[in-house]
C-alpha cells in the first residue's frame, strides 16, 4: 500500500509500506494492505509503519527506528485509508 505523511511545513514521507500503525484518539490501530476504507482523528503519540518509502532528506531527523519500523511522534492529526493508500496529515 502506499503511504503519505504531510505536515504544514512539508511532505515527509511518500511510498510503498507493509503496515501503518496510528494514534486514534481511541486508541492506536494498524492498518495493512486492502484495508476498509476508513477516516479517523488522531491523537497525540507515534505513527509507525514497515517498509521503504522516501523520507524527505531535510526531515530525517524526525524519524526513529525501531525493530525495522520507523516512527514519528505527532500531536495530532487525520489519517485517510481509501484503495490501498494512506494519507496521514499530522501536526
Amino acid at each position: 500500500m502506499y503511504l503519505e505523511i504531510v505536515t504544514p511545513e512539508a511532505s515527509l514521507v511518500s511510498g510503498d509500506v507493509e503496515s501503518v500503525t496510528v494514534p486514534g484518539v481511541d486508541g492506536e490501530f494498524q492498518m495493512l494492505n486492502n484495508h476498509a476504507a476508513i477516516v479517523s482523528l488522531l491523537g497525540k503519540g507515534k505513527v509507525k509503519f514497515a517498509g521503504n518509502p522516501t523520507i524527505a532528506e531535510a526531515h530525517k531527523d524526525k524519524f526513529t527506528q525501531d525493530k525495522g519500523k520507523w516512527i514519528l511522534e505527532i500531536n495530532s492529526g487525520t489519517v485517510q485509508m481509501s484503495e490501498n493508500r494512506v494519507i496521514v496529515l499530522a501536526d
